[in-house]
């Protein structure tokens, strides 16, 4: 089970994480400690609003939790983990209809030593990705490499060059050369999941700065 770790809320007596769902989506799972049945809710990345699933009490999993646990599992990172227990109940389950078997590129990415890499690199002390060390380290990156310049003045793609400054950066953090486009696509992927925003917004700026300055 690919998920983030367990956050404690304050607006119900419940505890929370966030996990993959079907179809590729990421949502939420909240458990109140006086039942076994877990509420569940999928979310929009336009509104960043939850979307409890149709099935879910609303008195008992009021919309304030689903967004207090979006909030706490913001930014955290994803990891292999076993089934959820709280004290005093068996493991908790959300319904299988509902969640999807974990894809095998997507544990492999979790396992990877790239994800690992990032995870270790840019977790601030609470435990969360810093999406703005990862930005100013792969700006500062792309202001000082001689590929990244040529490939502005050769007129590359904002994309183009943002896969090169990923997958290049990547290959730095652990020394793995081989690392494909594909892999290093799926890392950001699965970074951008638990995200509020999209996490190279910065990077894409400064690229765009990059190009413009080059076309003046």
């Amino acid at each position: 089970m690919i998920r983030t770790k367990i956050v404690e809320l304050s607006t119900i007596e419940a505890a929370a994480y966030r996990q993959k769902l079907r179809g590729g989506k990421s949502g939420v799972v909240v458990m109140r400690y006086d039942t076994d049945q877990p509420g569940l809710a999928s979310f929009s990345r336009n509104t960043g609003d939850p979307v409890p699933n149709a099935n879910v009490n609303l008195e008992l999993f009021p919309l304030e939790a689903f967004q207090e646990a979006l909030e706490l599992t913001a930014g955290l990172p994803y990891s292999k983990r076993g089934p959820v227990k709280l004290s005093g109940q068996p493991p908790a389950s959300t319904p299988e209809e509902d969640l999807e078997t974990d894809a095998p590129e997507d544990e492999a990415t979790v396992d990877s030593a790239e994800y690992a890499a990032v995870v270790a690199a840019y977790t601030n002390k609470k435990g969360e990705l810093s999406y703005d060390l990862i930005n100013k380290d792969f700006i500062q990156f792309a202001r000082s490499s001689k590929i990244v310049g040529d490939m502005v003045a050769n007129g590359a793609s904002q994309d183009e060059i943002r896969s090169h400054i990923v997958k290049v950066k990547l290959e730095q953090l652990t020394g793995n050369r081989d690392l494909s486009e594909t892999q290093a696509q799926r890392i950001v992927d699965m970074l951008d999941e638990v995200s509020p925003r999209f996490v190279f917004r910065e990077l894409n700026d400064e690229i765009r700065k990059l190009l413009s300055a080059a076309k003046g």
